[in-house]
């Protein structure tokens, strides 16, 4: 779910998203046209079992906390085999 969003000063977007039971995220790369994108991942609900983020090179991760640039680093969720995953996602472009 799309909470905010802004084109100008500077691009960004914060969503809340939801990992039921079965999802996951395969390994990928978020290509931007232009600019370095930034994104701050909260974890609000961790899944009881399952449903980890998994990113080669990190800016910082903790338990709660995974900071990393989605344009550059392959990233993924596992599959969320028990219970569901909550988590406050905020991106933004640099140019």
């Amino acid at each position: 779910m799309l909470l905010l969003g802004a084109r100008w000063p500077i691009k960004f977007d914060v969503y809340l998203l939801k990992f039921p039971e079965g999802c996951e995220v395969p390994e990928h790369v978020d290509a931007v046209s232009s600019g370095r994108h930034f994104r701050l991942n909260l974890v609000l609900k961790k899944a009881k079992k399952g449903g980890e983020f998994m990113c080669q090179t990190p800016l910082y991760e903790s338990d709660r906390v995974k900071f990393f640039r989605p344009d550059s680093c392959v990233h993924a969720v596992t599959q969320v085999e028990q219970g569901s995953r909550l988590l406050l996602s905020i991106g933004w472009i640099r140019r």
